[in-house]
């Protein structure tokens, strides 16, 4: 019997997974909950976001191919507001002059924050008073601050031509003349931003360490030379996102030329976004407001993905 016994082969036991252990369960379930309570406090903001964001920018697109008047029944016109539009006179005196403006403001907006980050940066005495001072511009409403530009460049009695004529240098129109008017609205613009990007410059250059500047300096670099080879490198990224941001930004300027020039003179301040307004609030024509927004939403779009992906390209080849 013991023989035979050993000789059976051994029957196979199915084998079945153990549960998961109270604790792997409990982790689980409150993992779970986490999400939701994350998503729960989610929702309000994407409830507004749908609401007054992405729900007018779907319903833009879709009147930009409408004959759409308030109160009565949109009809389907296709590519007609398009066209009309494009036959505009002011188009593309539009589309130049905003061109024009955020060029202008690149070379003016972009490079004066960034100085002015250095040397703040440097000072040993009084940083707080400064910061607050170059600050001050963001906290004062956009409208008072271009009201308050528009006395400072009255021809007669504004404070600019004052100043000129107080050093016996000759006056200019500055916004009432087509050739200084969007220059103007340049330094409007410049100065009334100036703070939030000089902040952000600025805790750039603190988070620099200073091992670096310190073996620059031991190499014998110079000022500019530590600039170009310590500052520029370590701050590379927030400078491409503020250029990308700033350009979108001054792409659609529209409060400088609404509240100081109207538009003129001669049409030299109309921008894309003030020639938008015409449609929609003056025209009366919302279609083709639509339609122009939908070419300034379509350009910015593809130069924002090109400018990131030249952007990733070119820092991936820089790590290589």
């Amino acid at each position: 019997m013991t023989k035979t016994a050993e000789r059976r082969p051994a029957r196979a036991v199915a084998v079945h997974p153990l549960p998961a252990p109270p604790r792997a369960r409990e982790r689980r379930r409150r993992r779970l909950a986490e999400q939701a309570r994350a998503y729960a406090f989610l929702l309000g903001g994407l409830i507004c976001f749908a609401l007054f964001s992405w729900y007018p920018a779907i319903r833009a697109v879709v009147i930009a191919f409408q004959k759409y008047t308030p109160g009565q029944a949109p009809q389907w016109v296709g590519t007609a507001n398009f066209t009309h539009v494009l036959h505009d006179p002011e188009f593309g005196a539009a589309w130049r002059n905003t061109l024009t403006f955020t060029a202008l403001a690149l070379l003016i907006g972009f490079a004066v924050p960034f100085v002015l980050a250095l040397v703040l940066n440097e000072l040993r005495h009084a940083k707080a008073f400064f910061r607050v001072v170059v600050y001050l511009p963001v906290m004062i409403p956009p409208v008072v601050s271009a009201l308050l530009w528009k006395w400072f460049y009255d021809p007669g009695a504004g404070l600019a031509n004052e100043a000129l004529r107080a050093l016996h240098l000759p006056t200019s129109n500055w916004t009432n003349g087509a050739d200084t008017a969007l220059v103007s609205l340049v330094l409007v613009a410049t100065w009334a931003n100036l703070g939030g990007t000089v902040l952000i410059y600025l805790a750039a250059l603190q988070s620099i360490p200073g091992e670096l500047y310190e073996a620059a300096e031991l190499d014998g670099a110079g000022l500019l030379q530590r600039i170009r080879h310590v500052t520029v490198p370590q701050t590379r990224f927030v400078i491409l996102m503020l250029m990308l941001l700033q350009i979108i930004a001054t792409m659609q300027v529209f409060t400088e030329p609404f509240v100081i020039t109207g538009g003129g003179p001669e049409s030299a301040t109309v921008t894309v976004l003030y020639l938008i307004y015409k449609y929609a609030f003056l025209y009366n024509d919302f279609g083709g407001a639509c339609a122009l927004s939908v070419m300034l939403l379509v350009l910015l779009g593809v130069f924002s993905a090109g400018y990131l992906r030249l952007t990733r390209s070119g820092s991936g080849q820089e790590d290589a």
